[in-house]
């Protein structure tokens, strides 16, 4: 079974960059929710602050997006190639038959 890269790199980067929405958006109503999760997130991603702004969180719910849009292509990728090396592997008679 082979994965669509398009489709896992859009999925992971929908899923990670709402997440941050998500944990930034519920962080700004309740301060200090998620505060160890964005602080890390912070340490990744250049120019991100986790200093409670709105254009802040946008910031860095941007910057998760394109890391699951990346990561999950990768992901795709690297899975197919395993996969088909996998399966040529399966498909040869073993040596001396």
């Amino acid at each position: 079974m082979k994965l669509s890269p398009v489709a896992l790199a859009l999925t992971a980067a929908v899923l990670w960059g709402s997440a941050i929405l998500v944990i930034g958006g519920v962080g700004l109503a309740v301060p200090g929710y998620g505060d160890a999760v964005l602080s890390l997130v912070a340490s990744i991603y250049p120019g991100y602050e986790h200093d409670g702004r709105l254009s802040d969180l946008l910031l860095g719910s941007g910057y998760a997006f394109l890391d699951g849009l990346v990561g999950g292509l990768v992901f795709a990728l690297l899975y197919n190639g395993i996969a088909g090396l996998l399966g040529r592997a399966r498909r040869q008679p073993p040596a001396g038959e």
